[in-house]
């Protein structure tokens, strides 16, 4: 019997790579070794900078305006303390609001200096007496008692300072303290850990809440380290696909060697991954964290590729040597182009000038990387010593000359008169895609954290501080500048004025503070409250009294007296909100900036939003050409033919725009969690198209018709394809039940785009292909084969 071995020319490198099996294996056991030790040494990336646009003028002019200040994040915590029965007006309640504020000031990581609540002695109260202005602390430790007197005394102050829905709820049962977090820990002068400062806030929450005192705490630090501390659940969906895989792989192959053996180069990828990262100086952050899964995945896919060719070519009576030879031979050339497609497609996303995304980017194109080396490489070589069981190969004999209804009904996709229906289905699908899709909306659409569950405890407590308080924990600010020393006159605190107006009068803003509402304000107050004198005067001596008069001066914000800010409170941070507001200013600031004084936008954990929101935008249509065109030029090179890149692409983005049109229907936003996730889809999704056109063509030019060409193909290739997209899309679904919500919308979104790219792989590729082949329907020459002999046949050609 005549061998594929006897007729085949092996390439350069498949006869190298077969010559050096033994140092081959040496270096991969240590590589493993040595980088499964670095990956030990991943730790989740948390900095809050690398969740915004760095370059983005938001965030630039921040750095200008603030200086050290600017933390690249909003780095606020609030802990509102609460009662469930009674007011705060209680001298037990009022002791212990004391010292849990004393513990929170003495944690590690928070800037004590900023620190507010009624203790502190900054939290004054004014009113204006016929001897003029009177103040004091809202809270006297002098006069403090357990007496009725002295706790209607602080009602008192509370009002006089205003602090009712800002640090005292609406319905006087709870309180506010708030602090910035300090980036760099003081006591190891090393970048602060968010989730070690997050598990001593929850310490003190345990300490004092009891069945008297609920404690509820927001702030981007701390939604932070609740994401990272769902990350250890991420380790269990791995598992639970990495068993579900196994079992199905198993079930796929009936060979307890095909399955481990692709399992373990797969998981190899993903610790050298790990290992890579670490030694490049990088973590996991937020959003990269499920990528090692994703590497995993396309890992899984590339290997029973090389599972189900080798127990073919074993059938065929090639001894573990041989197989494995010819194995790499065939496929190591579209597993390339296909990795290759997909790392260049991940590194598109480096033109997001977000870290996040610029994280993830770069830990997928090393993954992909990897695998190129751990699947198409590593394996097959393992496989040369390990070979396939009997059973394996009678399986898949048994499959191959069985005839199956599903393969068969497949095929008739290659057929003129289903291919015109596929295509006509294909078309009305996409212009349902195109109809939903436009209600596809950019950034978040939730209230709270959209990454976490609404019934999580931290958006249980951001409902409850919005619900009782009324301020906003949507800010903003606005920024004037002006030459030194002109932060107070006329001019400039007048066009703040009408500015303010614009804004408050803009739908979305609950409320507008800048020193025209203070100045306006505090004469009002100093005149016996007479309306008339509650202006601006133009007096500029006058003016600066009135900004300052309560202690809120502009060189408290800026000692030079070249900028005053505007600090708004928005309703919400959708994008029709931000929009709004940011086209109010950029409109005020085209109209009015000169050499006296010019308005940017700046901080605020809206801006930063609106920020990310503008980058997404710009991004979205970008990146999917970006993608595309990388995928169509490599499969452009790969099959010398704009046939193949219409069959294997468009399939493809019939994927991607219905992805678009469900993530419209599920209230899904493209954010920076979301946006990844089309060409991590695409790139994915190309592999199964590579790999069926590549076998199909390889029928071809055999000979064989486009029908029975398709079916050999599916016999083959096609039943690796269908059960890697059935195995993907049943492992990422799993993600659907974590709390994290970002990570549950991935998991519907991914499953989705495997499945579908597999069904557009199997139907609408063959479709295209029928119409763009018609010279290829019938036999050029040769006699039609049978099943087995045709496989035989493609498999030495």
């Amino acid at each position: 019997m005549t061998t594929s071995n006897d007729t085949l020319r092996f390439s350069a490198l498949t006869r190298a790579v077969f010559r050096y099996r033994l140092p081959i294996l040496l270096l991969s056991l240590i590589a493993t070794l040595y980088l499964a030790w670095q990956a030990s040494f991943v730790r989740p990336d948390t900095r809050l900078d690398r969740l915004i646009p760095g370059s983005h003028e938001f965030v630039t002019n921040a750095r200008a305006f603030l200086g050290s200040q600017s933390a690249g994040g909003d780095s606020v915590i609030r802990v509102a303390v609460a009662r469930k029965a009674g007011t705060i007006f209680d001298y037990d309640h009022l002791l212990k609001l004391q010292q849990i504020s004393d513990e929170l000031s003495l944690l590690d990581g928070v800037d004590t200096g900023s620190l507010n609540s009624l203790w502190s002695p900054g939290m004054l109260w004014f009113t204006i007496t016929p001897q003029g202005y009177a103040s004091g602390p809202v809270i006297d430790n002098a006069g403090f008692a357990d007496t009725p007197e002295s706790m209607d005394r602080i009602r008192t102050n509370v009002f006089r300072a205003g602090l009712v829905g800002t640090y005292v709820s609406n319905d006087f049962k709870a309180s506010m303290i708030d602090f910035r977090v300090l980036p760099v820990s003081p006591s190891t002068r090393q970048p602060l850990d968010f989730n070690a400062f997050s598990a001593r806030l929850e310490q003190v929450r345990q300490k004092y809440q009891d069945d008297d005192i609920s404690i509820h705490v927001i702030g981007d630090v701390k939604k932070v380290a609740d994401l990272v501390d769902g990350f250890g659940q991420v380790a269990l969906f791995f598992l639970a696909a990495f068993l579900i895989t196994a079992a199905l792989l198993f079930n796929y192959s009936r060979c307890y060697k095909s399955t481990l053996i692709p399992l373990l180069c797969s998981v190899v990828a993903v610790l050298w991954q790990l290992g890579v990262l670490n030694l490049m100086g990088y973590g996991l952050g937020v959003f990269s964290v499920l990528v090692p899964f994703l590497v995993f995945a396309i890992a899984v896919s590339h290997g029973v590729q090389v599972i189900n060719a080798i127990a073919h070519e074993t059938a065929k009576g090639e001894d573990r040597l041989g197989a494995a030879r010819v194995t790499f031979h065939h496929l190591h050339k579209a597993g390339l182009v296909a990795l290759v497609s997909d790392g260049i497609g991940f590194a598109t996303l480096f033109v997001i000038d977000i870290g996040a995304i610029k994280d993830l980017a770069l830990v997928a194109s090393v993954g992909v990387a990897l695998v190129i080396l751990t699947n198409l490489v590593l394996l097959p070589v393992l496989m040369s010593y390990v070979g396939v069981t009997r059973r394996c190969v009678d399986h898949a004999q048994h499959k191959l000359q069985h005839k199956t209804a599903l393969w068969e009904r497949l095929a008739h996709f290659a057929e003129p008169k289903l291919a015109r229906l596929t295509v006509v289905v294909a078309l009305v699908l996409t212009g349902a895609g195109v109809w939903f899709s436009q209600d596809l909306k950019i950034g978040d659409l939730d209230r709270g954290a959209p990454e976490l569950r609404a019934d999580s405890r931290y958006n249980r407590d951001n409902n409850y501080i919005t619900d009782h308080f009324s301020t906003s924990t949507d800010l903003l600010t606005v920024f004037a500048g002006m030459p030194d020393g002109q932060c107070n006159t006329y001019k400039a605190i007048d066009l703040i004025d009408r500015l303010g107006w614009q804004l408050e009068n803009t739908e979305g803003v609950k409320a507008v503070t800048s020193p025209a509402t203070r100045a306006k304000l505090n004469r009002y107050l100093g005149n016996e409250g007479n309306l008339k004198l509650m202006a601006l005067p133009r007096d500029e001596r006058v003016l600066g009294r009135a900004i300052a008069i309560t202690g809120f001066s502009a060189a408290v914000e800026d000692s030079a007296c070249n900028q005053q800010r505007l600090h708004l409170e928005l309703t919400d941070h959708r994008q029709e909100t931000l929009q709004r507001v940011v086209a109010v200013v950029r409109d005020f600031a085209a109209g009015n900036d000169d050499a006296d004084i010019w308005f940017r936008l700046g901080d605020g954990n809206a801006a930063y939003e609106a920020a990310t929101n503008e980058v997404i935008e710009r991004a979205q249509l970008e990146i999917l050409a970006y993608v595309y065109g990388i995928v169509g030029l490599m499969v452009l090179l790969t099959f010398r033919s704009l046939k193949a890149v219409v069959c294997i692409l468009l399939p493809l983005a019939l994927t991607s725009l219905l992805c678009q049109a469900l993530m419209a229907l599920l209230g899904i936003g493209v954010k920076v969690a979301t946006l990844p996730v089309i060409a991590l889809g695409v790139g994915i999704g190309v592999d199964y198209g590579i790999y069926i056109y590549s076998r199909l063509e390889s029928y071809l030019a055999l000979g064989h018709p486009l029908r029975q060409a398709y079916l050999e193909a599916l016999k083959t290739t096609g039943k690796a394809v269908s059960f890697t997209g059935m195995t993907l899309g049943i492992g990422v679904a799993t993600w659907i039940l974590s709390p994290i919500k970002f990570q549950a919308d991935m998991g519907i979104l991914l499953t989705f785009m495997f499945l579908w790219n597999m069904v557009g792989a199997l139907t609408l590729l063959p479709a295209l292909t029928c119409f763009l082949m018609r010279d290829r329907r019938r036999p050029t020459q040769a006699v039609l084969q049978p099943a087995a002999s045709g496989v035989a046949e493609a498999g030495s050609h």
